[in-house]
């Protein structure tokens, strides 16, 4: 049985994503056993993200791992405009408010941790 996917369907405008990190894209805590690896369809999903939009990724990660958190990403050919660490480990809240012609400016996603992006799709309406 195919597992249903979770469609984003989002305007052709300009986007901001704020991506967290260890659990959503990489195994949690794998840079400190071994090394990051990403988790089934990451890579695959931050590379369907439009090329004009910004990507945000936030971790608890201390400081001290900037380097070699950012040499995987380099490494993998990552895009990203910025990358955010020692946040909190609590809620991450997004509040933002709905256009008036009705075009819903924040989705949430929470996959479950090391479950991957695999069941994620973006979708572009030329609509909205």
């Amino acid at each position: 049985m195919s597992e249903v996917k979770e469609k984003i369907i989002i305007s052709k405008l300009n986007h901001t994503w704020i991506l967290d990190f260890d659990g959503t894209l990489v195994y949690h805590n794998g840079y400190k056993t071994g090394g990051d690896e990403f988790l089934e369809g990451a890579k695959e999903f931050l590379n369907s993200i439009p090329k004009d939009d910004y990507i945000l990724i936030l971790t608890a990660r201390e400081e001290e791992a900037r380097t070699k958190t950012e040499k995987f990403l380099n490494d993998n050919s990552i895009r990203y405009d910025k990358i955010l660490f020692e946040m909190p480990m609590g809620e991450r809240i997004l509040i933002n408010d709905n256009k008036p012609s009705g075009l819903k400016c924040a989705y949430s996603v929470t996959p479950n941790r090391n479950e991957g992006l695999k069941n994620i799709e973006i979708i572009i309406d030329e609509n909205l």
